[in-house]
């Protein structure tokens, strides 16, 4: 049998000279490599615990089975939104122009925990705007930096501060989901729109308290990336780690028959654009920016129009489209299970007519107050994300009771929407589900990143939620508001 390079520790790295955190974090990761089912078991068994608990308040077999299979397609639009957020992403971030622009940013960086801190900084911005786009953009980013050898760049360490934007500030952007899904009417399940209502962005993402903590976590990740990036002396290299830099290719095939013309010309990108890009122009015209923005078919729009351009040619563009489908392949099978799961939380009612969601949302009350709601449900988000790495789309299980409680405790339901953003976030530092393409992209495993990742989700978790129960009391509580 083979011995991956890796697998050979040299006895230094074995030392207890290391960081506790780095080496606690280590053996959590192995033992997670392990034991750790797919996301899918998770998502699975949370369908069976909602079951049985409908069951369990006095909902009948029948009526358990027939809102679960309400439910199963009632996020369908909502399914393919998120798939195309992940599409777009990866067609932007791995487009000829940004591997140019990838190319001359990874000559800024002048030492090798300066390109660690460097790209953790715009990972974590990057991530604002595109989750997928940060995602890709700094692993390549990160190959492109272990090339100047002269740099010492430990390799881990900046594999790790690639990953930050997805543990830190991503659900704090424009693609978060909970945020976006809470905007369109179009997308919020019809047993949700009651408690919640529709929630714009100027609500959520653009509240100044929002924008604060954001700014909170983009300052700290980057002074944490610099802290834990190991010196020169102790860094491993991505030649230490036997990891290969080779240039990905990407250059087209040469064409082979004149009916392929058109795939080699960008005459029909062009088109596409145009008429694309002028449904765009009225939607900002005719609208409030804010409102323009919280669309997320515009936003998907704005980004798939955009990686057209920047491939050029449409056998680039579909090229690229072929290599992102596989990352959307949880999205797909996972998205509607929670759609069945929020359908039993809401429509099986038990003996005395209540649903399991009236159920979690009084005992929510029973053990938080207005002024804990903040701490108890961040605390409580956090924990479910570690088992339950949705990218967010586990919003839909836990919005109707979790709002509605926010309802009867009076707390700002646009808070309640960016408690539970800025907590899901955080287990993703320590959860290996998200970090899947970004490993493909560095030819690293999770356990070479867990042990950078981990300090960032203890500082983090400590930072979001002193924030988040500490500017509570600055947002006053007001009624749904219906579409």
């Amino acid at each position: 049998m083979s011995v991956d390079s890796r697998d050979v520790v040299p006895a230094h790295a074995r030392s207890d000279d290391a960081p506790m955190l780095e080496r606690f974090a280590l053996r959590v990761t192995a033992w997670c490599e392990k034991w750790y089912p797919d996301a899918f078991v998770f998502v699975a068994l949370t369908v069976l615990a909602v079951a049985l608990g409908a069951l369990a308040i006095g909902a009948s077999p029948r009526a358990v089975a027939v809102s679960f299979g309400d439910g199963f397609w009632s996020l369908i639009p909502f399914t393919m939104q998120m798939a195309m957020v992940a599409i777009t992403g990866y067609v932007i971030a791995s487009s000829p122009p940004v591997a140019r622009l990838v190319t001359r940013a990874a000559r800024v960086p002048k030492s090798g925990r300066a390109a660690v801190a460097y790209v953790a900084f715009l990972s974590v911005l990057t991530s604002l705007l595109h989750w997928a786009i940060s995602l890709v953009f700094a692993g390549l980013l990160v190959r492109e930096l272990a090339r100047r050898s002269a740099l010492r760049m430990d390799y881990r360490a900046a594999g790790a501060a690639a990953y930050l934007g997805i543990g830190a500030t991503w659900a704090l952007g424009l693609s978060s989901s909970a945020a976006q899904l809470q905007a369109n009417p179009a997308s919020i399940p019809a047993t949700l729109l009651p408690i919640t209502g529709v929630i714009p962005f100027s609500e959520t993402l653009f509240l100044w308290q929002s924008l604060c903590i954001a700014g909170a976590l983009i300052a700290v990740s980057t002074l944490i990336a610099w802290w834990t990036a190991p010196g020169p002396a102790r860094a491993k290299t991505a030649a230490d780690l036997g990891i290969a830099l080779d240039t990905i290719e990407d250059a087209l095939p040469a064409r082979e028959r004149p009916g392929e013309w058109l795939e080699y010309s960008p005459a029909l990108i062009l088109v596409l654009v145009a008429l694309g890009g002028g449904w765009v122009i009225n939607e900002f015209a005719s609208k409030n920016w804010l409102i323009a923005i919280s669309g997320l078919n515009t936003y998907n729009l704005i980004f798939l129009l955009l990686g057209m351009l920047l491939h050029w040619r449409p056998k680039r563009f579909l090229r690229a489209v072929s290599k992102a489908v596989p990352v959307t392949s949880g999205v797909l099978i996972q998205f509607p299970l929670y759609g069945a799961i929020a359908s039993m939380l809401t429509s099986a009612k038990g003996a005395a007519g209540d649903s399991l969601t009236h159920h979690l949302s009084t005992l929510f009350v029973s053990i938080a107050s207005t002024d804990t709601f903040a701490l108890v449900m961040g605390v409580y988000s956090a924990v479910l994300g570690f088992f339950v790495p949705s990218g967010g789309g586990k919003w839909i299980i836990e919005a109707p009771y979790v709002m509605q409680a926010a309802n009867d405790l009076h707390v700002h339901l646009g808070w309640a929407v960016q408690i539970y953003n800025a907590a899901e976030a955080l287990p993703n530092l320590i959860n290996p589900f998200w970090m899947l393409p970004l490993l493909g992209i560095l030819g690293l495993k999770a356990r070479d990143l867990v042990g950078f990742t981990f300090a960032q989700f203890i500082c983090g978790t400590v930072l979001v939620l002193t924030m988040l129960w500490l500017l509570a009391p600055t947002l006053a509580y007001h009624l749904p508001v219906m579409p």
